[in-house]
């Protein structure tokens, strides 16, 4: 199923899809990368997350929202059910084109992901990121699209790599 979205900085809409096919390993590769903040190791992840999806369908846990735009997937959202909470999700992944970065692209996904989430029952989504330098615009677009700052875990990647857990109630709060 498919929703159209037009932004007025971009030239055509904004088509999400939720179909996953075996073509979108590459297509989640090449985003990771291009987005120029991932490390191999994580790259490999995101993809093994799709790999899971292509093979146990809605069982696995992760849905996918590809946002494209004439035939160019642009970038993608992955979230899905936090295992043992009411109606808690994660958003694992939310990643843009490095060219097309500042295009609302990422703000489109999140809004999608939001909605679909609600629509699911759910009730809260977390977002776990690092604190790295690098993930700094990262952590603004979180803060931008309405996230609070739940939690910073010290060192939990690795010494000076700190965790940082943000939150959204998708309800009133």
């Amino acid at each position: 199923m498919s929703t159209a979205v037009q932004d007025q900085m971009l030239s055509g809409p904004i088509v999400f899809s939720r179909e996953v096919q075996p073509a979108d390993r590459d297509r989640v590769r090449e985003l990771t990368t291009s987005a120029g903040v991932f490390s191999p190791v994580e790259i490999e992840v995101a993809v093994e997350l799709l790999e899971e999806r292509l093979s146990k369908g809605p069982l696995s846990g992760y849905f996918f929202i590809f946002a494209v735009r004439d035939e160019r997937t642009l970038g993608y959202a992955c979230y899905g059910p936090i295992s043992l909470t009411a109606a808690s999700y994660d958003l694992y992944w939310i990643v843009v084109d490095k060219t097309c970065q500042g295009q609302k692209i990422g703000k489109a996904l999140m809004a999608e992901s939001e909605k679909l989430v609600r629509a699911a029952g759910g009730r809260k989504i977390y977002i776990e990121t690092s604190n790295r330098n690098q993930y700094a615009p990262t952590r603004k677009f979180y803060l931008r699209c309405g996230y609070r700052q739940e939690a910073l875990l010290k060192d939990f990647y690795a010494p000076g790599d700190d965790k940082v857990i943000y939150a959204k109630s998708l309800i009133g709060d």
